[in-house]
C-alpha cells in the first residue's frame, strides 16, 4: 500500500505545478487533462488537469483541477490518496474510512480502475484507488 497527498486546485493546477517544479527541482509527470474524458465538464475546462504528479528527489505528490461544480475551500484542498495492492484491500480500506463519515464518490470501477472518495469521521479527505 502507498499513501500520499493529492492537492486540489480551482483551475490553476498547471501554474502551481510549474511553480513547485522550479522551486523543488522536480518534474511534472503523468499529466492528464479532461480533454478526452467522458465527464460533465465545460468545454472551457477541458484543457485543465484531471491528474498530474510532481516528482523529484525527496518529493512526490499528486495534483488536479477539481471540476467546476466541486466546491473548494481552505481545508479540502488536500486529500490523502491510497493506492492499494488488491481489490479486496481497497474495498476494506474504503469501507473503514467512510464508516461514520461522508461518501463523496462510491467505491466502484472507473475508466482507470477502482476508485472512491470520502471524508472520514475526523474530517480528513481520502481517495482510495486500485489499478490492476
Amino acid at each position: 500500500m502507498k499513501i500520499q497527498a493529492y492537492l486540489a486546485f480551482k483551475g490553476n493546477c498547471q501554474e502551481a505545478l510549474n511553480f513547485y517544479s522550479n522551486l523543488f527541482d522536480a518534474q511534472v509527470i503523468n499529466r492528464i487533462t479532461y480533454e478526452d474524458k467522458k465527464m460533465d465538464v465545460p468545454a472551457s475546462y477541458r484543457k485543465n488537469l484531471q491528474h498530474a504528479e510532481l516528482k523529484g528527489k525527496g518529493i512526490h505528490f499528486m495534483a488536479y483541477d477539481a471540476s467546476p461544480d466541486t466546491p473548494l475551500n481552505h481545508g479540502n484542498q488536500v486529500h490523502m490518496s491510497i493506492d492499494c495492492d488488491n481489490l479486496s484491500q481497497s474495498e476494506t480500506v474504503f469501507d473503514s474510512l467512510s464508516s461514520d463519515g461522508i461518501v463523496h464518490h462510491d467505491f466502484r470501477e472507473r475508466e482507470w480502475g477502482h476508485y472512491g472518495r470520502c471524508t472520514d469521521k475526523f474530517g480528513i479527505s481520502w481517495m482510495v484507488n486500485f489499478t490492476e
